[in-house]
């Protein structure tokens, strides 16, 4: 935290567990310590031309277009460490919970793996695979987005006497979930919908260059 009084309240990146059914939250993962770069790829939707017979239509798009998010962030216990008597898991346990919240996204519940595997003792014909929970990445009030975790790594750095992680580095890698994956109806499709309408009013705030100011009187 800043010693100036008067700097900006500092607003961190968060990921928010969406309860699939009622759309409720179920839990916020707010990032201890925003990573310095985030860095976003896209692969556009075109409309054949790619390897088929299907002749390419370089003006359409026949979706939107897969956005993955890769970031890096950083958990330390160190500060918690500083005021053992206010903070009793970080003395206990470190920085485990946190990691273990994480790799909460990608890994089924243990009730969901007891359920399957007693619907395989029962005989059940088709098994359903466990369905993720509706996760939002949340990076300002202008980027509310569904995603899906498709890579999460950490490097534990620190340790303490019981061998608890007490400093660490995560990489989380993240597809931003569109129409395409979830319907229209879907509430996370639902909140693309409000995602793209977002970009398209940032864009709408950008000045346009005009011809003469790149030193061209009319286009060819």
């Amino acid at each position: 935290m800043s010693s100036f009084p008067n700097s900006p309240k500092l607003i961190k990146g968060v990921l928010v567990v969406l309860d699939e059914a009622s759309g409720t939250v179920k839990r916020t993962i707010a990032l201890q310590y925003n990573p310095d770069s985030l860095t976003r790829s896209y692969q556009v939707q075109g409309a054949g031309g790619e390897g088929g017979s299907e002749r390419a239509q370089p003006f359409r798009l026949k979706g939107p277009a897969v956005e993955s998010i890769k970031l890096e962030a950083e958990i330390d216990a160190t500060d918690a460490l500083e005021h053992p008597e206010q903070n009793a898991n970080a003395v206990q346990f470190g920085i485990a919970p946190q990691l273990a919240v994480l790799e909460g996204l990608v890994n089924p519940s243990t009730a969901e793996l007891l359920a399957l595997k007693a619907q395989a003792q029962s005989g059940t014909l088709e098994i359903l695979p466990s369905e993720a929970p509706l996760v939002l990445f949340i990076w300002s009030a202008s980027r509310v987005v569904p995603v899906r975790v498709t890579e999460f790594s950490v490097t534990e750095e620190a340790f303490d006497a019981a061998l608890n992680p007490i400093r660490a580095k995560v990489s989380l890698g993240l597809r931003v979930m569109t129409t395409d994956d979830l319907g229209f109806d879907h509430r996370g499709g639902g909140i693309f919908i409000n995602h793209l309408r977002t970009r398209e009013a940032l864009a709408g705030k950008t000045g346009a260059a005009s011809l003469q100011s790149l030193g061209l009187t009319n286009l060819p």
